[in-house]
C-alpha cells in the first residue's frame, strides 16, 4: 500500500510543471519598496507591507562567504554531494528516532526550499505528514535536476523565514545588523545561521548554536578553543537593540509615501531628480540651521515643471533633526499664504481693465465698509506711501491697494478666481471678505506652487503631481498674466521695500513673490523662471510664531540657490508678449515715479498718469474721519502693536474720551476694545464737532 502510495505521488510531482528559477525569482514579493529618480537613481525605501519584513532579492555573489560557509556546516553539509535528498542522512535521522534520540532531521537544503516554494508541502504547525515528507523530497529531485546549486542557495537565502517577521537573509542583515548581508562577519554569520534552525530562540540557545559554528575548523576562527564567553552577551545586545532602518539615501519620504505602490516592482521610478531633491532637502536644513534662535523648525520645498506639471523635488520636512513633526508633509499641509495671492488680484484687475500696470494707487489710510464693520487695511510698517504705480504697489508688496483692489473687484469675483486656479477654498467668499487679498484662507504649497505655475504659462491651468489630470484649460487671460509675470521679475519695482540686491535679483528671467501670514506664523516665496516654478514655505507645523523671520529672510534665500542651480548654464529667458499688449512711453504727474516704458492692455493706453484729485485741496471742516457711530474690525491677519487707527479732519486739538491725543489735521491711536468719543476743539477750546465709535476684535490683556 506504501509503495502505491508513493509511486502516485511520484507520479503526480513529475507530471506538474516544475517552477524554474527565473519564475520563483520574479515572484518574489518584497515589503520595502524603493523610489528612483527619473534617471534610476535611489531616493527613498519605504515600507509597505506592515505584516512582513522581505527586501529585494539578492545574488548569491553578494552574500558574504562566511555566512555560506556557516549555513552549510549547520544546515546540510553534503550540499555539494547529493542531490537533493541526503539518503545517508535520512538513514541516521531514521536510527536515531528508532531509539528515541534527539538529533537533526534529514532535511537538505533543497527540501527546506521546496517547501517554501511549495504551498503544498509547507511545514504545518504539527509537523509534515508522510506524504508530503515524500513530495518534499521528490520535488528537491526535480529542482536539483533543473536548478544549479547556485540557484538553490540564492534562492534558499532570499526566501527562508527568519526572526520573527523577517523574511530573506537580506532583511535581518539590514533590520538586525544594519549592513548588507556581503559584509556579514563570522560571528554574525553564525547567529544567522543558528535562526535558520530556530528563528524565535532565545540569546542562551541562539549562543550555543553559533558557539558550535564557530568552534569549527572551517569558520576559521581558531577552532576548538575559540572562546565563546562573550557571545552570548553580545547577543542579547544585539536582540534588544532598535531595529535599524533599511539601507539606502532616505530623501523623499513624504513624496514616497504619496507614490510607492505595493501593486507595483520593488523599485519604481518618478518625476523627481535626485541631485535637485538633494539640493532642496540641504538647503533647506541650512538656512534653517542660520534661522537658529528665532523659533523656526519646519519647512517644505516643491519643484514643478511648467510644461508637464511633473515634480522634479518635493521636500516634505526638514526632518527629525529639526522638527518636531518631521511625518507632516509641508507641501499638502494647509497654511496661510500672506501676500502671495496679491499677484492674482492685480490680474483680475488688469484683466477687468480696472488698471494698468502705470495706474496710480492711493496708499493711504482707508475705512471700508464690510457687514461686520470697518475694516482698516494697514501695512507692516505702519507706514503708507500716497500714490504709488500699481507695478510699484505690487512690487513693494502694499497691503491698502490690495485690498482696495479686491474691494473694486468685489470679494465673490475674487474668491471665484483663486478657485479657478485649484486653491480650493474651504470657507465661502463672505466668510474671507477682503482679507482674501492679504491671504488669509488656507491653502497648500502645492496648490498655490501650481496657481504660480499658471502664471508662468500664460494663464493656462493644468494640474500638478498628477498622472491623470484632466485636460489643460484657459482660466487667466493671458495679457494679463504676462504684465503680472513682467512685474513680478521687475527687480527695480520693489526696491523700495526689498533693495536692488535682495535675494529676489536673479541672473536671468524669474518672476517671484514672498508672502508673511499674521504674526509670522508662515513666510512663503513662490516663483516660476521659463522652464521651472519653485515654491517655498519655512515656518512652525505647531502654528507657534517665528521671530523676525519674513519672507525675504525665510524662505527666499532657499528659492534663490534653487532657481540658480537650475539655470545654471542655461539662462532663464523672459516670455514673448502676447497678442493684445501694447508698450509705450509713460509719465507721472509731479515726477511720482521715474518715465518709462510700460505694457499696456490694448486700449487702456495712456501717456501721462495723475493722481485723484479725491482729497486733495480740499478744506476739511470739523471731523473727516471716523464717521459718528463707526464700528471698526480690526484686521486679524495684522499684529494688534502694528495697527492705529487715523482721526483726520480739520487742524486743532484731538480729545479721546476726556485725554489730549495730539494736535494737526490727523493723529493715530493704537486701538482698544470698546465704545469711545472723540472730540476736535479748535485753538480757543471751542468743540468743532464730537462723536461716538466703537472697536472690536481687539483683545485685553
Amino acid at each position: 500500500m506504501r509503495a502505491w502510495v508513493i509511486a502516485l505521488l511520484f507520479f503526480s510531482v513529475s507530471a506538474q510543471a516544475q517552477p524554474s528559477f527565473q519564475s520563483v525569482k520574479a515572484a518574489h514579493r518584497v515589503s520595502d519598496f524603493t523610489l528612483l529618480d527619473r534617471r534610476g537613481e535611489a531616493l527613498q525605501t519605504l515600507r509597505l507591507d506592515l505584516q512582513r519584513r522581505s527586501l529585494d532579492w539578492l545574488a548569491l555573489e553578494q552574500m558574504s562567504p562566511a555566512l555560506l560557509q556557516a549555513l552549510l556546516l549547520g544546515e546540510d553539509r553534503r550540499f555539494y554531494e547529493h542531490s537533493g535528498v541526503d539518503w545517508s542522512a535520512v538513514a541516521r535521522s531514521a536510527w536515531a528516532n528508532l531509539w528515541n534520540s534527539r538529533t537533526r532531521g534529514a532535511s537538505t537544503l533543497t527540501m527546506q526550499l521546496a517547501g517554501l516554494i511549495d504551498e503544498g508541502l509547507a511545514r504545518p504547525a504539527g509537523g509534515r505528514s508522510l506524504t508530503q515528507k515524500i513530495g518534499q523530497a521528490l520535488l528537491a529531485t526535480r529542482l536539483e535536476q533543473r536548478w544549479s546549486k547556485a540557484q538553490i542557495l540564492e534562492a534558499y537565502l532570499n526566501s527562508v523565514p527568519l526572526r520573527g517577521e523577517l523574511v530573506g537573509v537580506n532583511a535581518l542583515a539590514q533590520t538586525l545588523f544594519a549592513k548588507s548581508p556581503a559584509g556579514l562577519t563570522a560571528q554574525e554569520a553564525a547567529l544567522v545561521a543558528a535562526m535558520v534552525r530556530a528563528p524565535n530562540a532565545g540569546p542562551v540557545l541562539l549562543a550555543q548554536r553559533a558557539c558550535a559554528l564557530l568552534q569549527m575548523p572551517e569558520m576559521g576562527q581558531g577552532g576548538p578553543a575559540w572562546n565563546c564567553a562573550p557571545l552570548r552577551g553580545q547577543i542579547e545586545a544585539l536582540l534588544a537593540r532598535r531595529a535599524s532602518p533599511v539601507l539606502g539615501p532616505q530623501l523623499a519620504p513624504h513624496y514616497a509615501r504619496r507614490e510607492l505602490s505595493a501593486e507595483g516592482p520593488s523599485r519604481q521610478r518618478s518625476t523627481l531628480d535626485a541631485g535637485l531633491q538633494r539640493l532642496a532637502l540641504q538647503s533647506l536644513k541650512q538656512q534653517l540651521a542660520e534661522l537658529s534662535g528665532r523659533n523656526v523648525e519646519d519647512g517644505a520645498v516643491l519643484v514643478l515643471d511648467n510644461a508637464s506639471g511633473a515634480v522634479l523635488a518635493w521636500v516634505g520636512s526638514s526632518g527629525e533633526a529639526f522638527s518636531l513633526a518631521a511625518q507632516v508633509d509641508g507641501v499638502l499641509a494647509r497654511r496661510q499664504p500672506g501676500s502671495t495671492l496679491k499677484p492674482f488680484i492685480y490680474q483680475l484687475a488688469l484683466e477687468k481693465k480696472i488698471i494698468t500696470p502705470a495706474s496710480l494707487l492711493d496708499d493711504s489710510p482707508a475705512q471700508i465698509a464690510t457687514p461686520a464693520g470697518l475694516y482698516l487695511p494697514q501695512n507692516y510698517d505702519k507706514s503708507f506711501r500716497g500714490y504709488v504705480s500699481a507695478r510699484a504697489a505690487l512690487g513693494n508688496s502694499l497691503n491698502v491697494p490690495a485690498v482696495k483692489l479686491a474691494a473694486m473687484l468685489g470679494v465673490d469675483p475674487v474668491f471665484a478666481r483663486l478657485n479657478a486656479l485649484g486653491l480650493d477654498l474651504r470657507e465661502s467668499a463672505g466668510f474671507y471678505g477682503l482679507s482674501l487679498a492679504l491671504g488669509s484662507p488656507d491653502v497648500s504649497l502645492l496648490a498655490l506652487s501650481n496657481a504660480y505655475r499658471t502664471l508662468a504659462r500664460a494663464g493656462l491651468y493644468s494640474e500638478a503631481a498628477s498622472t491623470n489630470a484632466a485636460p489643460a484649460r484657459q482660466v487667466l487671460d493671458p495679457a494679463a498674466s504676462f504684465i503680472v509675470s513682467d512685474m513680478l521679475a521687475d527687480n527695480n519695482a520693489r526696491a523700495l521695500s526689498f533693495g536692488l540686491d535682495s535675494p529676489l535679483a536673479t541672473r536671468s528671467y524669474a518672476a517671484v513673490k514672498t508672502g508673511t501670514s499674521k504674526d509670522m506664523r508662515d513666510n512663503w516665496c513662490l516663483g516660476y523662471s521659463s522652464r521651472y516654478t519653485v515654491g517655498v514655505w519655512v515656518g512652525n507645523a505647531s502654528g507657534a510664531p517665528m521671530h523676525g523671520v519674513s519672507g525675504i529672510s525665510g524662505a527666499a534665500p532657499v528659492w534663490a540657490r534653487l532657481m540658480r542651480y537650475l539655470h545654471e548654464g542655461r539662462p532663464s529667458i523672459a516670455p514673448k508678449p502676447p497678442v493684445g499688449l501694447v508698450k509705450q512711453p509713460v509719465s507721472f504727474e509731479a515726477q511720482r515715479e521715474a518715465a518709462r516704458e510700460e505694457w499696456f492692455m490694448a486700449g487702456t493706453e495712456q501717456a501721462q498718469m495723475r493722481a485723484s484729485a479725491q482729497m486733495q485741496g480740499q478744506t476739511q471742516q470739523g471731523i473727516a474721519s471716523p464717521r459718528d457711530g463707526s464700528i471698526f474690525a480690526l484686521d486679524p491677519d495684522i499684529p494688534p502693536q502694528a495697527q492705529r487707527l487715523r482721526f483726520s479732519g480739520q487742524a486743532g486739538r484731538w480729545e479721546l474720551n476726556g485725554k489730549t491725543l495730539g494736535q494737526g489735521t490727523q493723529v493715530f491711536w493704537s486701538p482698544w476694545p470698546g465704545k469711545h468719543r472723540l472730540r476736535l476743539l479748535d485753538g480757543r477750546g471751542r468743540v468743532l464737532q464730537q462723536l461716538g465709535f466703537e472697536v472690536r476684535g481687539a483683545t485685553v490683556k
